[in-house]
């Protein structure tokens, strides 16, 4: 399965930024995944991280997008009963 990884409204990259930072808990979004994968006991560095197996990988992104999607849906769900 082909996957996409480019948004489809690039307009929005910055609020996904700001999203995934206050999902992780930080202050930044380029440190959400370091801040995840420090909390998994994950050696995840910047730079080079071949070292890192797939499912490593996997449960950084998995957490940051599941809990993301969870945020966006719950969002989604106050502006239905606000309308």
């Amino acid at each position: 399965m082909a996957r996409r990884r480019k948004i489809l409204v690039p307009e929005a990259r910055d609020a996904l930024d700001d999203l995934k930072a206050r999902v992780a808990g930080t202050l930044k979004a380029e440190d959400a995944k370091f801040e995840t994968a420090r909390e998994a006991g994950i050696p995840l560095k910047k730079g080079y991280n071949g070292n890192l197996t797939t499912r490593e990988a996997g449960r950084i992104g998995g957490k940051l997008g599941g809990s993301m999607v969870r945020e966006l849906v719950k969002m989604a769900q106050e502006n239905l009963k606000n309308k």
